[in-house]
Protein backbone atom coordinates (compact mmCIF):
# COMPACT_ATOMS: atom_id res chain seq x y z
CA UNK A 1 0.00 0.00 0.00
CA UNK A 2 3.05 2.23 -0.42
CA UNK A 3 1.46 4.14 -3.29
CA UNK A 4 -1.84 4.81 -1.50
CA UNK A 5 -2.54 8.30 -0.18
CA UNK A 6 -4.43 9.03 3.03
CA UNK A 7 -8.13 9.62 2.36
CA UNK A 8 -8.64 11.52 5.62
CA UNK A 9 -7.74 15.21 5.91
CA UNK A 10 -6.64 14.85 9.57
CA UNK A 11 -6.71 12.77 12.75
CA UNK A 12 -6.28 9.32 11.26
CA UNK A 13 -5.10 7.20 8.36
CA UNK A 14 -7.30 5.46 5.78
CA UNK A 15 -5.67 3.86 2.73
CA UNK A 16 -7.48 2.25 -0.20
CA UNK A 17 -6.39 -0.15 -2.93
CA UNK A 18 -8.99 -0.60 -5.68
CA UNK A 19 -7.82 -3.91 -7.12
CA UNK A 20 -6.25 -6.55 -4.92
CA UNK A 21 -8.15 -9.40 -6.61
CA UNK A 22 -9.19 -9.78 -10.24
CA UNK A 23 -12.94 -10.06 -10.88
CA UNK A 24 -12.56 -13.84 -11.35
CA UNK A 25 -10.58 -14.19 -8.11
CA UNK A 26 -13.08 -12.01 -6.25
CA UNK A 27 -15.99 -14.12 -7.53
CA UNK A 28 -14.25 -17.29 -6.36
CA UNK A 29 -13.66 -15.84 -2.90
CA UNK A 30 -17.26 -14.64 -2.71
CA UNK A 31 -18.54 -18.15 -3.50
CA UNK A 32 -16.21 -19.78 -0.94
CA UNK A 33 -17.18 -17.32 1.77
CA UNK A 34 -20.90 -17.59 0.99
CA UNK A 35 -20.68 -21.34 1.59
CA UNK A 36 -19.24 -21.02 5.11
CA UNK A 37 -21.49 -22.82 7.62
CA UNK A 38 -21.02 -20.28 10.42
CA UNK A 39 -23.10 -17.33 9.21
CA UNK A 40 -25.59 -16.06 11.80
CA UNK A 41 -28.00 -13.13 11.76
CA UNK A 42 -26.43 -10.22 13.59
CA UNK A 43 -28.01 -9.02 16.81
CA UNK A 44 -27.97 -5.69 18.59
CA UNK A 45 -29.58 -4.20 21.69
CA UNK A 46 -31.55 -0.98 21.19
CA UNK A 47 -33.25 0.64 24.17
CA UNK A 48 -32.83 -2.60 26.10
CA UNK A 49 -34.50 -4.71 23.41
CA UNK A 50 -32.63 -7.40 21.47
CA UNK A 51 -33.02 -6.94 17.72
CA UNK A 52 -32.12 -9.54 15.07
CA UNK A 53 -30.93 -7.97 11.82
CA UNK A 54 -31.10 -9.23 8.23
CA UNK A 55 -27.34 -8.77 7.92
CA UNK A 56 -25.36 -11.89 8.78
CA UNK A 57 -22.00 -12.18 10.53
CA UNK A 58 -19.28 -14.72 11.31
CA UNK A 59 -16.38 -14.26 13.75
CA UNK A 60 -13.05 -16.12 13.60
CA UNK A 61 -9.77 -15.88 15.45
CA UNK A 62 -6.50 -17.42 16.59
CA UNK A 63 -8.16 -18.18 19.94
CA UNK A 64 -11.80 -18.28 21.13
CA UNK A 65 -11.67 -14.54 21.78
CA UNK A 66 -14.75 -12.89 23.21
CA UNK A 67 -15.74 -9.68 21.46
CA UNK A 68 -18.65 -7.44 22.44
CA UNK A 69 -20.16 -5.33 19.67
CA UNK A 70 -23.56 -3.62 19.85
CA UNK A 71 -23.93 -5.05 23.37
CA UNK A 72 -23.81 -8.63 22.07
CA UNK A 73 -20.83 -10.84 23.01
CA UNK A 74 -19.52 -13.35 20.47
CA UNK A 75 -16.86 -16.04 20.78
CA UNK A 76 -14.43 -16.48 17.89
CA UNK A 77 -14.51 -19.76 15.97
CA UNK A 78 -11.40 -21.46 14.51
CA UNK A 79 -10.23 -20.11 11.16
CA UNK A 80 -11.70 -21.82 8.07
CA UNK A 81 -9.18 -22.26 5.23
CA UNK A 82 -10.98 -19.75 2.99
CA UNK A 83 -10.63 -16.96 5.55
CA UNK A 84 -7.11 -17.94 6.61
CA UNK A 85 -5.97 -17.60 2.99
CA UNK A 86 -7.41 -14.09 2.83
CA UNK A 87 -5.78 -13.21 6.16
CA UNK A 88 -2.41 -14.00 4.56
CA UNK A 89 -3.21 -11.64 1.67
CA UNK A 90 -4.38 -8.89 4.05
CA UNK A 91 -1.17 -9.17 6.08
CA UNK A 92 1.04 -9.19 2.99
CA UNK A 93 -0.71 -6.17 1.43
CA UNK A 94 -0.78 -4.05 4.59
CA UNK A 95 2.39 -5.12 6.41
CA UNK A 96 0.28 -5.61 9.55
CA UNK A 97 -0.67 -8.74 11.52
CA UNK A 98 -4.17 -9.72 12.61
CA UNK A 99 -5.49 -12.34 15.03
CA UNK A 100 -9.22 -12.20 14.27
CA UNK A 101 -11.77 -11.38 11.60
CA UNK A 102 -15.39 -10.27 11.61
CA UNK A 103 -17.24 -11.11 8.40
CA UNK A 104 -20.40 -9.32 7.28
CA UNK A 105 -22.86 -10.53 4.65
CA UNK A 106 -25.19 -7.89 3.22
CA UNK A 107 -27.85 -9.54 1.05
CA UNK A 108 -28.61 -6.35 -0.89
CA UNK A 109 -28.36 -2.58 -0.62
CA UNK A 110 -31.21 -2.26 1.85
CA UNK A 111 -28.87 -3.70 4.49
CA UNK A 112 -26.16 -1.45 5.88
CA UNK A 113 -24.41 -0.35 9.06
CA UNK A 114 -25.01 2.86 11.03
CA UNK A 115 -22.42 5.35 12.25
CA UNK A 116 -19.92 3.77 14.66
CA UNK A 117 -16.25 3.45 15.54
CA UNK A 118 -14.40 0.18 16.01
CA UNK A 119 -13.07 1.23 19.41
CA UNK A 120 -14.24 -1.59 21.66
CA UNK A 121 -11.93 -2.18 24.65
CA UNK A 122 -11.00 -5.67 23.41
CA UNK A 123 -9.32 -4.22 20.31
CA UNK A 124 -5.65 -3.23 20.23
CA UNK A 125 -5.41 0.52 20.79
CA UNK A 126 -4.83 2.26 17.43
CA UNK A 127 -4.53 -1.18 15.85
CA UNK A 128 -4.93 -1.55 12.11
CA UNK A 129 -8.23 -2.82 10.68
CA UNK A 130 -8.12 -4.23 7.15
CA UNK A 131 -11.35 -4.54 5.19
CA UNK A 132 -11.69 -6.72 2.08
CA UNK A 133 -14.81 -6.37 -0.11
CA UNK A 134 -16.36 -8.95 -2.42
CA UNK A 135 -19.57 -8.64 -4.41
CA UNK A 136 -21.58 -5.46 -4.90
CA UNK A 137 -19.76 -2.12 -4.93
CA UNK A 138 -20.95 -0.04 -1.96
CA UNK A 139 -20.46 3.51 -0.76
CA UNK A 140 -18.60 3.81 2.57
CA UNK A 141 -18.61 7.01 4.61
CA UNK A 142 -16.47 8.62 7.31
CA UNK A 143 -17.56 11.48 9.61
CA UNK A 144 -15.26 13.41 11.93
CA UNK A 145 -16.55 13.26 15.51
CA UNK A 146 -15.80 16.93 16.26
CA UNK A 147 -16.10 18.82 12.96
CA UNK A 148 -18.75 16.67 11.25
CA UNK A 149 -16.83 16.76 7.97
CA UNK A 150 -17.43 13.72 5.77
CA UNK A 151 -15.39 11.61 3.38
CA UNK A 152 -17.05 9.11 1.04
CA UNK A 153 -15.47 6.27 -0.91
CA UNK A 154 -16.78 3.53 -3.17
CA UNK A 155 -15.64 0.12 -1.92
CA UNK A 156 -15.27 -1.95 -5.07
CA UNK A 157 -15.37 -5.69 -5.63
CA UNK A 158 -11.94 -7.14 -4.82
CA UNK A 159 -10.68 -4.03 -3.01
CA UNK A 160 -8.87 -3.42 0.29
CA UNK A 161 -9.38 -0.59 2.79
CA UNK A 162 -6.99 -0.05 5.72
CA UNK A 163 -7.87 2.06 8.78
CA UNK A 164 -5.12 2.70 11.32
CA UNK A 165 -3.57 5.16 13.74
CA UNK A 166 -6.04 7.43 15.54
CA UNK A 167 -8.85 6.92 12.99
CA UNK A 168 -11.24 5.17 15.40
CA UNK A 169 -10.71 7.83 18.09
CA UNK A 170 -11.63 10.73 15.80
CA UNK A 171 -13.85 9.34 13.04
CA UNK A 172 -17.13 7.43 12.74
CA UNK A 173 -17.80 5.25 9.71
CA UNK A 174 -20.85 3.61 8.16
CA UNK A 175 -22.15 1.62 5.21
CA UNK A 176 -25.27 3.57 4.17
CA UNK A 177 -28.26 1.80 2.64
CA UNK A 178 -28.44 1.83 -1.17
CA UNK A 179 -31.82 0.42 -2.14
CA UNK A 180 -31.05 0.33 -5.86
CA UNK A 181 -28.38 -2.31 -5.22
CA UNK A 182 -29.99 -5.75 -5.47
CA UNK A 183 -26.92 -7.98 -5.20
CA UNK A 184 -25.01 -9.14 -2.10
CA UNK A 185 -21.69 -8.04 -0.64
CA UNK A 186 -19.33 -9.82 1.75
CA UNK A 187 -16.91 -7.74 3.81
CA UNK A 188 -14.09 -9.12 5.96
CA UNK A 189 -12.60 -6.92 8.67
CA UNK A 190 -9.30 -8.26 9.97
CA UNK A 191 -8.37 -6.86 13.36
CA UNK A 192 -6.28 -7.49 16.47
CA UNK A 193 -7.74 -8.42 19.82
CA UNK A 194 -5.49 -7.24 22.65
CA UNK A 195 -4.61 -10.20 24.86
Amino acid sequence: MQNSSNLLPRDGIVLYTRVVFTPAEAAGHFDSLSALPDWRHDETVIFGKRIVTSRMVAWYGDHPFEYTHSRITRRALPWPPAVLALKAVAEMETGETYNSCLLNLYHNGSEGMGWHSDNEPELKKEGAICSLSFGADRKFSFKHKQTGEKVDILLENGSLLLMKGSTQAHWLHRLPPAKKILTPRINLTFRTIAR
